[in-house]
């Protein structure tokens, strides 16, 4: 029980201690916020575009594959 009290006390401090946060620390709080999302959507953005580049060299490959494939069997053929 005692432990129940004592982590009751903390969650009450806790939550008094962010109702009494200055509008300085508010401010430097969101900013710090949005420089996080700022950079995971950089991040995001950054990860799509290596992808769709991956995905573009790989479909590169094989239609060179696909057509030094077709000019083996022609010239195969034209024999």
């Amino acid at each position: 029980m005692k432990k129940l009290s004592f982590v009751l006390a903390a969650t009450g401090l806790i939550a008094l201690a962010a109702c009494n946060k200055s509008p300085t620390e508010t401010a430097v709080e969101n900013v710090a916020d949005n420089a996080v999302e700022a950079i995971e959507a950089t991040a995001d953005n950054a990860t799509a575009a290596i992808e769709n580049t991956s995905d573009n060299a790989a479909a590169a490959v094989e239609n060179a594959a696909d057509n030094a494939s077709a000019v083996v069997e022609n010239a195969t053929n034209a024999m």
